[in-house]
């Protein structure tokens, strides 16, 4: 399947922030997902190869993926907030996603209101306070969170509720985000966590299999 990609502006607490977005072709939209990138202090952003990734997985399952780049990285206004600017930045775009100019003339008005989250490392992190706070969980399709980054900030708790619509993905030997600090996170919600064995923080030589596992979380 092919997609369609537009460079986007939203608008958020620190000024603009630049996306893309990717739309299916030739498909009708199931609706949006919003993707955080890893740490913008060490050159993550909405073109990371996981992002992006993770973008591919949602367009070829009837999705629409949106990525942008968080405060202070590329055209975003602003600077790096240790987490609280960018759940700033999470929830403007989700908010403004519903509205985006032509979405009417493509996707339906049930379509526009069902979201999924994901997120990758940092974006991962930033993404489970997103979850925590969602209040009407019929909306919320899909949570995938990869390289959940549980040893370096407070990774929120995911609603028990939303646990069948939420996918953990880590690397065994993950040497940035232990697996260890994962399942110390997890393990208090009984949330399930599936381990790729062998495979380390940025999914090198494996991103077939990470959009493979995605997909199938998707038409599950």
């Amino acid at each position: 399947m092919n997609s369609a990609t537009q460079h986007v502006i939203f608008q958020g607490g620190a000024g603009n922030i630049e996306g893309l977005c990717d739309m299916p072709v030739g498909v009708p939209c199931k609706g949006t997902a919003v993707i955080s990138h890893p740490h913008p202090l060490f050159g993550g952003t909405m073109q990371n190869k996981v992002v992006q990734t993770l973008a591919k997985a949602f367009v070829q399952n009837g999705w629409r993926a949106v990525r942008f780049n968080f405060r202070g990285v590329g055209a975003s206004a602003g600077s790096h907030d240790e987490g609280r600017g960018e759940l700033e930045d999470l929830l403007s775009v989700i908010s403004q996603s519903q509205t985006m100019a032509g979405d009417a003339s493509i996707i339906s008005p049930r379509a526009r209101s069902q979201f999924a989250l994901a997120g990758f490392s940092f974006g991962a992190f930033v993404t489970s306070h997103a979850v925590s706070q969602w209040t009407e969980s019929e909306t919320l399709e899909k949570v995938v969170l990869v390289g959940t980054a549980a040893s370096r900030f407070q990774v929120a708790a995911i609603p028990a509720q939303l646990h069948e619509k939420t996918l953990v993905l880590h690397g065994e030997v993950d040497d940035t985000v232990p697996l260890n600090s994962v399942m110390d996170w997890a393990r208090p919600q009984s949330l399930p966590v599936t381990v790729i064995p062998g495979v380390a923080h940025f999914f090198h030589g494996q991103l077939p299999l990470l959009r493979a596992m995605v997909s199938r979380h998707l038409r599950s």
